[in-house]
């Protein structure tokens, strides 16, 4: 039998003493250790009734034990789905019903708020704790230590993700084995990993830059990662000497830059810093090669299709572009109609690839409207290409301004905004208006010493911006709301200000 996920990733690494995990406290898990887990796992897994196909759902704190859970369910030919760890009981009911999981593993902590759910789903409830306690993880020690995985093609679903749901209900993407290993190789390819690397890993495993983009790159490579719980300053600092690579979302680099420990010798032995899930701005871009000689490389994905582009390993790394396609993937730039726009123009972008989902789990009608016929995935973003291929990402579609009958693009001002220096990072939004339709409203962070002085910005605005693209209200707060992953949750913002010009 193959398995066509597992035989890549985990399978070929059963007997490798190498170590694959450092962990804060110094203990390491080697790939070995980490198979055997994996198989115990996997073993559990069947004994609790699931089948290839069967969904496990999954809300546990980033641990080893997760990710050898997550291994063990892709072993087994189970679906997995992996869950936030800050979603409440009731949003884990939906997802659970949604999705028709079987099983849910879940913290000891959190099983007493979580059993009612789970029964109403009729889904089994098991715990798997960080530290290695748990129910399911005393079923998993009486399981054999080795397995014959199911049988599983490049086409069977691999895992469940379920979107952040920011404009409706949450929809769960389906990746299959190949969607996910496909990308992984380019990744692994286009960076240049090799077993020699250490790739510190700070990112939340229940989300595809953590799981897909980092610990796939790394099993693929055969490499090890230092695996920390969460982003931590201080002990990323004390880890980055003896790191080689390290991902991160851009408040990694901005926090970082806060620290006068970072300097060139730091990091002198790391060689790749990746940005991603949420844009970087152009400033940290440069205070973090002043500081450090490093060029971060930025790259463009999504949940439902995993990564799209990536600045080069070797050239020009352009700040505020997300760089080239990657090898495979297909990328355009389209109208509304869905028509193939003039390289500059700006317009939705559209991917197709190996990468790209198979569909939205239960909802047909919302999978035809967003993949095209002929493979093409709508993304929602818009964005345009230079002349060069290098792609630049505009904003969401749906966060387009239309006021006055112009379209106005939120990115457009922000960049303005964000170089001046009484801005530290801004946002732009637009809100009802009852003679525009929509007004331009700044949502603005000042910098550190500056003045709150919205006469001062719009006036420092005049000469760069069309008045049309002003902001009529600029309202300012000491941080803008971001999610788990560092993304600036503009419909909260909407939401806030919706009444902003009322009659």
């Amino acid at each position: 039998m193959t398995n066509h996920l597992f035989d890549a990733l985990f399978a070929r690494h059963a007997t490798n003493s190498a170590i694959f995990l450092h962990l804060p406290d110094g203990q390491t898990v080697t790939y070995a250790e980490f198979f055997t887990q994996a198989a115990r796992f996997a073993n559990a897994i069947r004994a609790s009734g699931l089948n290839p196909g069967d969904r496990l759902a999954l809300q546990l704190d980033k641990s080893p034990d997760m990710l050898a859970l997550i291994a063990g369910a892709i072993g087994a030919g189970v679906v997995f789905l992996p869950l936030n760890s800050a979603y409440t009981p009731a949003e884990v009911a939906y997802f659970l019903n949604d999705s028709g999981a079987k099983l849910l593993i879940c913290e000891g902590r959190s099983a007493a708020s979580l059993k009612g759910v789970a029964e109403a789903s009729k889904a089994a409830l098991s715990t798997l704790n960080s530290d290695g306690s748990g129910d399911f993880a005393d079923f998993a020690r009486q399981m054999p230590a080795s397995f014959t995985p199911s049988d599983r093609g490049a086409d069977d679903l691999a895992g469940l993700l379920y979107t952040s749901g920011t404009t409706g209900r949450s929809k769960g993407a389906m990746l299959s084995h190949d969607n996910l290993l496909s990308n992984a190789r380019v990744l692994a390819d286009s960076w240049r990993f090799t077993q020699s690397d250490v790739l510190l890993h700070a990112l939340p495993v229940f989300h595809t830059h953590g799981l897909f983009v980092a610990t796939n790159v790394a099993l693929l490579a055969g490499c090890s990662m230092i695996f920390l719980p969460k982003f931590d300053v201080n002990e990323v600092i004390r880890q980055l000497p003896a790191s080689t690579a390290m991902m991160g979302v851009p408040t990694f680099y901005t926090r970082l830059l806060e620290d006068p420990r970072l300097d060139h010798e730091r990091v002198k032995d790391v060689r790749l810093f990746v940005s991603g899930s949420a844009p970087l701005l152009a400033e940290t871009h440069k205070q973090w090669l002043a500081r450090t000689g490093h060029r971060i490389l930025e790259r463009y994905g999504m949940t439902e299709t995993n990564m799209n582009t990536s600045n080069p390993y070797d050239g020009e790394r352009r700040a505020g572009t997300v760089g080239r396609p990657l090898p495979g993937v297909e990328l355009r730039i389209c109208d509304a109609e869905g028509r193939e726009m003039p390289t500059g123009e700006i317009g939705m972008i559209e991917v197709r690839g190996p990468n790209v989902f198979q569909g939205y789990w239960n909802m047909p009608a919302k999978t035809r409207e967003e993949l095209r016929p002929n493979g093409f995935f709508i993304t929602g973003d818009l964005g345009q290409v230079d002349e060069d291929g290098y792609v630049t990402i505009v904003g969401r579609g749906k966060d387009l301004i239309i006021s006055g009958g112009f379209n106005i693009y939120p990115k457009e001002v922000e960049l303005v905004l964000d170089g001046l220096p009484q801005v530290l990072e801004s946002a732009v939004i637009g809100v009802p208006h009852p003679d525009f339709g929509e007004a331009v409203v700044a949502v603005v962070v000042p910098a550190v010493g500056a003045e709150a002085d919205p006469q001062m910005i719009t006036s420092s605005l005049g000469q760069q911006l069309a008045r049309f693209k002003h902001p009529k209200h600029i309202a300012f707060r000491a941080a803008l709301p971001r999610n788990t992953m560092g993304k600036v949750q503009k419909n909260v913002l909407r939401d806030e200000l919706a009444d902003l010009f009322a009659l």
